[in-house]
């Protein structure tokens, strides 16, 4: 399978990592989440090229997941603020942070804790079923084909 053909398999994992899929673009959503929003700001933090990071925008604006926004006209500048798309990113990031911080974060704990702000709580991100509120585990589920399956897709997700 190639990249550019992720996007058209029948499968919500290849057509997430056909956007998603790069250390750069998960790392640059990550800072969007951080609120970092500036070219200049991206690259400071990421140490990543300005043509790799000019490239990872430019996709993830053209997915729909970052807008770009002027907010100023003399030079004329651009920030990149995430969109609804992008914003519904945000259990996936949790996610790998909840994986983070359970298996790399090492004797001195998780780098960032997470505070609910409606709770005023500090919470670990943890999934759970919309429909009875239980906790949703690799265990506990089991995946049956869906209406835009592929017919021979029983091993896809």
């Amino acid at each position: 399978m190639r990249w550019a053909e992720l996007e058209r398999e029948a499968c919500s994992v290849a057509r997430t990592v056909s956007v998603v899929g790069d250390r750069w673009s998960l790392l640059i959503l990550r800072d969007c989440f951080l609120r970092v929003r500036r070219f200049e700001e991206f690259q400071a933090r990421l140490g990543i090229t300005r043509h790799v990071l000019a490239d990872r925008l430019r996709k993830l604006v053209e997915a729909g997941v970052l807008a770009r926004v002027a907010y100023r006209q003399r030079p004329l500048r651009y920030e990149y603020r995430l969109t609804e798309k992008g914003l519904d990113l945000n259990p996936v990031l949790l996610a790998l942070v909840r994986w983070g911080d359970a298996h790399m974060a090492g004797e001195r704990g998780p780098p960032k804790l997470y505070e609910h702000r409606a709770c005023g709580h500090v919470f670990d991100p943890v999934m759970c079923c919309s429909v009875c509120g239980g906790a949703v585990t690799a265990r506990n589920i089991r995946i049956l084909d869906g209406p835009g399956a592929a017919p021979a897709a029983a091993n896809d997700a």
